[in-house]
């Protein structure tokens, strides 16, 4: 199906210009900072990960789409039609259907969130990836910042917790010795049967998901899942073995009782603040994938 020229919204201008320069002046409170950082050539261990892990460029962060059933009028929306998704109609500038070529992103990512939403969050990881990330290593991803516990109290803290991470790009990370310590055994060709809403790299990757089906997803989404990473990846961060204190992030001591009680309430906060995100990128999917390639009307 396309949708109806009758449901469709015509933005006129003004408001659409607005939208945009208000989603600009909001992704940038993140990505002038990390570009003022590239320019210094300063490292950030927290942030630079929203960056370069994830794959979606700052400058593409900053452009504005408006999603699947809006039509910008006026002549200005002429500049969309640089992207070949993009379509002129009697109206203005709409987004056409979702090009055959990109259908099996959209049914992946529609199956692997159905499949995580369906589940019970599994709480009580305590973060201990990043820790078995570092485990009898000599070489340490952040080497510029010290570990809080040192490398054999670090190793301990391993060794006398249960690892239970389910997510296969956070296990691949693991350490060699680390490795067959963990509870559970993920694999990229596992991924949609295991992933489930609690654990913090799958709410993070909610923005990866966003992007892949750029510039269909619109961009208050993207934003929106763009933020809660940031959020998330604070917390795996402070979860750490790494003292970040000078950065300002007071560690969450997750080798003590209370530690790891604060973990799991901001997990739990987490996962709440995902589930209606994840919902939306679902019936995004479900919407993009109802419609029939070819189908919208050009002028």
């Amino acid at each position: 199906m396309t949708i109806p020229e009758a449901t469709r919204v015509v933005l006129p201008e003004p408001d659409w210009h607005r939208l945009r320069d208000e989603h600009v002046a909001r992704v940038r409170q993140w990505t002038d900072p990390h570009q003022r950082r590239r320019v210094r050539r300063e490292k950030h261990p927290v942030l630079d990960f929203l960056f370069t892990y994830y794959s979606h460029r700052p400058a593409h962060l900053e452009r504005w789409h408006p999603g699947p059933g809006v039509v910008l009028a006026g002549p200005s929306a002429e500049e969309y039609l640089r992207w070949p998704a993009y379509t002129a109609t009697a109206e203005g500038v709409t987004l056409g259907p979702l090009a055959p070529g990109r259908r099996a992103t959209a049914e992946f990512v529609l199956s692997l969130l159905s499949a995580t939403a369906s589940r019970p969050p599994r709480l009580g990881c305590f973060g201990l990836h990043e820790w078995a990330m570092v485990y009898r290593s000599a070489e340490v991803r952040h080497a510029a910042w010290p570990l809080r516990l040192g490398a054999e109290g670090t190793d301990a803290v391993v060794e006398s917790s249960t690892i239970k991470c389910g997510h296969f790009d956070a296990f691949r990370f693991f350490t060699p010795p680390a490795r067959p310590l963990n509870t559970l055994r993920p694999s990229r060709e596992g991924q949609v049967e295991m992933e489930q809403p609690g654990c913090l790299h799958a709410t993070m990757d909610l923005f990866k998901w966003s992007y892949k089906l750029d510039p269909h997803t619109p961009s208050d989404l993207v934003a929106d899942c763009f933020a809660l990473a940031v959020d998330v990846r604070t917390l795996d961060m402070r979860a750490s073995p790494y003292d970040l204190s000078a950065l300002g992030y007071s560690p969450v001591q997750i080798e003590t009782e209370r530690g790891r009680a604060e973990y799991v309430r901001a997990q739990s906060a987490f996962t709440t603040r995902a589930a209606p995100l994840r919902a939306r990128l679902i019936s995004l999917c479900h919407n993009l994938l109802s419609e029939v390639p070819g189908g919208t009307d050009h002028q």
